[in-house]
């Protein structure tokens, strides 16, 4: 019996092995993080990954889900970014990176945030997510929901700084896969990138004075986020992001050794994935793509636009044509604003769709009289009766 089971033993051992050499031999280079992921932004595609699943502590990599919240509470027009928030005893008690908030000292919003996002500080982090949730533990609700909502399958948070837990017990938990989609969750408030894409600023008047803990904002071209992180459990973790002739890419590092090595790793895998992808501008900015009718409108059509240039990336070696697909409705309904979402428009490589963005009203229309909405009818009708 002892015999067989040093058998299986050996074969387990020969298994496992055998699988650490195929991750490694999968990634182009070597990586001395335990876990990293890239990925392309627009498409969520992985390009490079080794144990992008393993769950790790994040350390301040936590508190891009407190930029994601508080930029999800400015939107739904639930806070605004001009309003003050008063720092409480408990946020000002945060040890760790910290901007020295005092107990009643007031911040506007986008003040704190910048200090999450530059320095990462966690009183501004705690005093922000008292603001939103009324307390600290019901924010750290809100973020786990919210992780829920994302499919973070390896996160959890106990609290919003990423610190361990004063008195042990288990502490905030993630992947560095679960990051790269919170990282791409992030980057639909773009906001944020001149927080974390700023090297040197400062609060209180100029009396703060305030540098990036990302290095690579300042040394690597593109580059303008998201989140470093560091503690002796965790280790140094980052997750960047950089954009090149309109590539964005998506790198996380988790536990690497050092902060060189870190930064280091980071650089590898955004060269690399530069290397391989390429964007191809489809349609301008402000192109008509077609017009719709309008009802009880001053005039009866509106032309629609692409409000941004668009883009399709693709890896280097792909050649397809780009198929451009508009969805018009046939009519719309004054009154409108200029650049309202009127249809949308599909860009399509080999079949496959890419990228889907809408389609905006190139002027406002407003609502006509009575009158002139009756004269409009009578038109249609009688238009359509001599065809």
């Amino acid at each position: 019996m002892r015999k067989i089971g040093q058998r299986i033993v050996v074969v387990f051992l020969f298994l496992f092995m055998l699988s650490v050499q195929r991750t490694l031999a999968a990634l182009p280079f070597n990586i001395q993080s335990v876990s990293t992921v890239l990925m392309e932004a627009s498409s969520g595609e992985i390009l490079v990954e080794k144990d992008s699943n393993k769950p790790l502590p994040p350390a301040s990599v936590t508190k891009m889900m407190v930029m994601l919240l508080v930029m999800e509470a400015v939107d739904n027009g639930e806070i605004k970014l001009t309003d003050k928030v008063i720092a409480s005893p408990e946020a000002c008690r945060m040890g760790g990176s910290q901007i020295w908030l005092e107990p009643g000292e007031e911040m506007t919003v986008e003040d704190l945030m910048k200090a999450v996002g530059i320095v990462s500080a966690n009183d501004a982090s705690v005093a922000l997510a008292e603001y939103i949730s009324g307390s600290h533990e019901e924010f750290v609700k809100l973020m786990n929901k919210r992780a829920q909502e994302l499919g973070l399958k390896n996160t959890t948070y106990v609290n919003a700084t990423g610190l361990e837990p004063d008195g042990g017990g288990p502490g905030n938990m993630t992947s560095a896969y679960d990051q790269a989609i919170l990282a791409r969750e992030l980057l639909k408030h773009p906001a944020v990138l001149k927080w974390t894409g700023t090297w040197i600023d400062s609060l209180r008047g100029g009396e703060s004075f305030l540098r990036n803990t990302n290095n690579l904002v300042r040394f690597y071209d593109g580059c303008d986020g998201l989140k470093t992180g560091y503690t002796s459990e965790a280790g140094y973790c980052l997750v960047a992001t950089a954009k090149r002739n309109g590539v964005r890419l998506i790198a996380v590092v988790m536990k690497a050794p050092t902060s060189p090595v870190r930064n280091n790793e980071i650089t590898k895998l955004f060269n690399y994935g530069f290397s391989q992808y390429k964007a191809l501008k489809v349609l301008n900015a402000g192109q008509v793509i077609g017009k719709t009718k309008v009802m009880k409108g001053r005039t009866s059509e509106v032309n629609l636009i692409i409000p941004e240039d668009l883009l399709v990336v693709l890896k280097r070696e792909v050649q397809s044509t780009p198929e451009v697909l508009a969805k018009i409705p046939p009519k719309v309904r004054a009154p409108l604003a200029k650049g309202t979402p009127v249809g949308e428009v599909i860009v399509k490589i080999d079949g496959e769709t890419k990228v889907t963005a809408a389609l905006v009203t190139e002027e406002a229309v407003e609502e006509s009289g009575f009158f002139r909405f009756l004269w409009q009818i009578t038109k249609n009708i009688l238009e359509g009766f001599f065809r």
